[in-house]
């Protein structure tokens, strides 16, 4: 918990800060039948304490109440599944309700905030120490065009400047990127033609460059446009190219190194260490004398990277929720990886701080003071555990 160092003077408002989440954590990656985004909560009131935890249950409601948060932030969907009532005498009508009565804004990041940098299994992995990562299942790189066109040498400048403008030649971190080449063009004007250069029914051969620059294909019409407004000719001649769709830097899971290689008995305790404590604790599949260097692991459930992580280099499989039939027949494979089964809340917890700092980041940036507090109740549902030893009377 912090406060923005006091040069800042401005409340951003909830419209401020859900587009700040919005950018870090686009609502279009969350799955189809996901719920994700605000639930609760008027767009421009004032916003000046964002809380931060994994579950909108009522003990995390009561948290957020008593320390007074305008704005609750949280991974788990209240409202996943269609309700015909949120009335009080249900759970979830409970929350509504509290929520409501006490002014609390309560915004959803959910499966949108799995996969980016930064995101759920990104922070999980640094959790643990792992370096060098990379999606275990790439998502694709948002889709590109090239634009090729020609123009008179003496208005390429001010042609490549208006595309940059509309969103064209953005790579990385780099803008305005453009290849040019220099050649002539020729044409003949016609009948009804208003030529810039030439005359008609005349031959014309023009100095021109070529201009060639990316663009993120939902930027076609704007970029088009903008050519179309920048250049000298009437009917500019030009090439749109769709380019070979990429893997991005999203994805499910990831997959990277330990700094140091560590047995699986040694990992799994540094697993236990490094998350949040839990009743269930860590579950291992595997000799505990095994190396383990190159460590998958996925925020949440995993089962479902089950056949890509074994298909990888990976030595262990750190994620949640492993049932016991796929963990039984994973664990029967010669070769595959150890799998370690943690806590479901105590996985995705570690998002929680990574997405604190990157909203107070973009806050300060915009010159806005707000006060941050990530919850360390734990709401993981289990609540205590009973060992063979002791499970029976003397």
């Amino acid at each position: 918990m912090g406060t923005l160092a006091s040069v800042t003077t401005t409340t951003p408002s909830l419209r401020e800060v859900v587009s700040i989440l919005d950018a870090l954590y686009e609502p279009r990656w969350a799955d189809d039948w996901d719920a994700v985004g605000t639930v609760t909560g008027d767009n421009d009131r004032p916003i000046s304490r964002v809380m931060f935890a994994v579950d909108p249950v009522s003990a995390i409601v009561d948290e957020a109440i008593d320390w007074g948060a305008e704005l609750l932030v949280v991974h788990h969907p209240l409202l996943l599944r269609p309700v015909n009532s949120v009335a009080a005498q249900t759970p979830k009508g409970r929350v509504i309700h509290r929520l409501i009565e006490n002014r609390v804004t309560l915004h959803v990041c959910h499966t949108n905030a799995d996969s980016p940098a930064g995101g759920v299994s990104d922070s999980l992995a640094t959790a643990l120490g792992i370096t060098s990562t990379r999606p275990i299942v790439p998502a694709t790189a948002p889709a590109l065009d090239k634009l090729v066109t020609f123009v008179p040498s003496t208005h390429a400048e001010a042609v490549i400047d208006a595309l940059a403008s509309a969103g064209a030649g953005r790579l990385g971190d780099y803008e305005r990127c453009a290849f040019t080449s220099a050649g002539v063009g020729t044409f003949r004007p016609g009948a009804g033609a208003h030529p810039t250069i030439g005359a008609l029914g005349e031959v014309a051969r023009v100095e021109e460059t070529r201009v060639e620059m990316v663009l993120d294909r939902r930027r076609r019409g704007e970029v088009l446009t903008a050519l179309r407004a920048s250049h000298p000719y009437e009917e500019p001649a030009f090439d749109l190219l769709e380019m070979a769709a990429l893997p991005g830097d999203r994805g499910s899971g990831r997959i990277g190194r330990l700094t140091s290689p560590k047995t699986l008995h040694e990992f799994g305790v540094d697993v236990a260490h490094r998350l949040p404590a839990t009743v269930q604790g860590v579950r291992i599949c595997g000799e505990p004398d095994r190396r383990v260097e190159t460590v998958a692991v996925c925020g949440g459930a995993g089962d479902f990277l089950l056949d890509e992580v074994r298909a990888s280099s990976a030595d262990a499989f750190v994620t949640s929720d492993l049932r016991h039939h796929p963990a039984s027949e994973f664990c029967e494979h010669a070769g595959s990886p150890a799998l370690v089964d943690v806590s479901h809340w105590a996985a995705e917890w570690t998002w929680l701080p990574v997405a604190e700092a990157a909203v107070r980041k973009e806050l300060l940036e915009r010159g806005a003071t707000v006060e941050t507090h990530v919850s360390s109740l734990a709401t993981d549902p289990w609540t205590f555990h009973v060992g063979h030893d002791h499970g029976r009377g003397s």
